[in-house]
C-alpha cells in the first residue's frame, strides 16, 4: 500500500465524496472551539460543554507514516468502541476493498501521508455511515479519529439553492469518478435518480429536477434545476 490506494479504495472514497464533505462541514460547526476528553470504555467524548457518544476509527502514527483501524488496536480490539471501526473492516471483506481489511497501513510512499490518512478516515466514515469524523491529536506524532455515533449531530440537508455548489465542491475532493460522487450524494439522500445520455438527472423532493451534466472525460460540465420534474 506505498504506491497508492485501490480502483476499489477509491471509488469506495468518491461514492461517499459530496454528502461527506457536506456532512463534515455541518460537524465543525456543531461542535464548538474547546478542549476535547474521552473515555473510550463508556464511547465517551467530550468537546467544551458538547458530549458525544463515540467509537474509535483509526489512528495515524506520524513518525512512521502508518495508519492502524481501530478494531485491529490490540488495547481495543473486539471493545464496543470499535464497533464502527470492525463494520468498516466487514464492508471491506465482502467488497473487496483491501484498504479496509488490513489492521495496518504502510502510508510513507504516499506523496502526502497525513492526507492519506484524512482520506481513510474520510471513507470510513462514509462506510459507516457516521455524521462526520473527528481528528485530534493523541500524542506528540499521534493523531487518534472518532466517528460521532449519537443522533445529536445535525445531519446536513439537501438545499437545491446550495445545490450547484455542493455538488462541484464534493466531486471536487478526489477527482476519481465525479459521477459516481453525483450518485452516491443522491443515494444518501434517497432521491430517485437516473442516467440518461450524459446527464444524470435526480427527482428533487421539492418537485423540481437536478440535471447534472458530464464531459466526454466523466466531469462535471452543467448543473441545471428544472420545475416540476
Amino acid at each position: 500500500m506505498t504506491n497508492g490506494f485501490s480502483d476499489q479504495f477509491l471509488l469506495e472514497a468518491e461514492r461517499h465524496a459530496v454528502w461527506g464533505a457536506a456532512q463534515l462541514e455541518a460537524l465543525m460547526e456543531f461542535l464548538p472551539e474547546a478542549p476535547w476528553t474521552a473515555d473510550l470504555p463508556t464511547c465517551s467524548y467530550q468537546q467544551g460543554e458538547t458530549q458525544l457518544r463515540i467509537g474509535v476509527l483509526g489512528t495515524y502514527d506520524m513518525n512512521d507514516g502508518s495508519w492502524m483501524w481501530g478494531w485491529a488496536n490490540p488495547g481495543l480490539g473486539g471493545s464496543e468502541v470499535v464497533a464502527l471501526s470492525a463494520a468498516v473492516a466487514r464492508y471491506g471483506q465482502a467488497n473487496g476493498i483491501p484498504e479496509f481489511t488490513a489492521g495496518q497501513l504502510d502510508l510513507s510512499g504516499f506523496d502526502d501521508p497525513r492526507r492519506a490518512a484524512e482520506m481513510l478516515a474520510f471513507a470510513g466514515m462514509g462506510v459507516a455511515n457516521a455524521p462526520g469524523y473527528i481528528g485530534q491529536p493523541a500524542g506528540p506524532a499521534t493523531q487518534v479519529y472518532f466517528l460521532p455515533d449519537d443522533p445529536k449531530v445535525p445531519s446536513a440537508p439537501l438545499d437545491p439553492i446550495a445545490l450547484p455548489r455542493v455538488l462541484m465542491a464534493g466531486a471536487s475532493l478526489i477527482g476519481r469518478s465525479p459521477q459516481q460522487a453525483v450518485r452516491g450524494y443522491f443515494e444518501h439522500h434517497g432521491v430517485p435518480h437516473r442516467m440518461e445520455d450524459h446527464q444524470l438527472i435526480a427527482d428533487l423532493p421539492t418537485g423540481n429536477a437536478a440535471v447534472v451534466s458530464f464531459d466526454a472525460m466523466g466531469r462535471i460540465g452543467n448543473i441545471r434545476l428544472t420545475v416540476g420534474g
